[in-house]
């Protein structure tokens, strides 16, 4: 199977048309999106064609593909108009190596994991891969407000190898093996 990883589209139809081109591009099974989809977030600056409608009706059309967790800028009031689930704090998925991914939006604290997990989170808006105490910690960056000078980006999970990629220009900038 093959997973394209999203986070923190905050409601940009600019940078979630370019996702669904990726995602398209990319030809994989699932879109697992980690939250904050609709709502730039107070802290935030409003992102590039900022439309919670437009990004609505963008995801929307590809509801069937869709694996999403519930970030801390997503709100009940988002399923009126998001034809998919939005409300899991959790999911996980084996990993083809024994391990487990786990996949949250980061902004709570996660204890369900055991030794060798490997954490997927959003959140923070700046990419990482991190071999912390007992688990692997993985940010995926900002689909549209990235921080710390970091890419518009993505990640890409095909068996137990993981990329980077640039949403604008679906090129990779870093791989690691889970």
């Amino acid at each position: 199977m093959k997973y394209v990883i999203a986070s923190d589209i905050h409601g940009s139809a600019y940078y979630c048309a370019l996702l669904k081109a990726r995602f398209s591009e990319e030809n994989a099974d699932k879109l697992i999106l980690l939250g904050d989809l609709l709502y730039h977030g107070a802290r935030n600056p409003l992102p590039r064609e900022y439309s919670t409608l437009g990004c609505a009706e963008i995801l929307n059309s590809l509801k069937d593909r869709i694996l999403c967790i519930k970030g801390n800028c997503d709100s009940e009031v988002d399923s009126l108009v998001l034809e998919f689930p939005v409300e899991a704090e959790l999911a996980f998925l084996p990993l083809p190596n024994g391990r487990t991914a786990i996949f949250t939006h980061g902004h709570k604290p996660c204890a369900t994991f055991g030794k060798g997990d490997v954490l997927f989170c959003g959140h923070f808006h700046v990419p990482a891969f991190e071999e912390r105490e007992n688990y692997t910690y993985v940010n995926g960056g900002s689909v549209s407000i990235p921080k710390e000078n970091s890419p518009h980006s993505y990640l890409v999970l095909e068996g137990c190898r993981l990329t980077w990629k640039n949403v604008e220009t679906g090129e990779p900038y870093k791989t690691e093996t889970l």
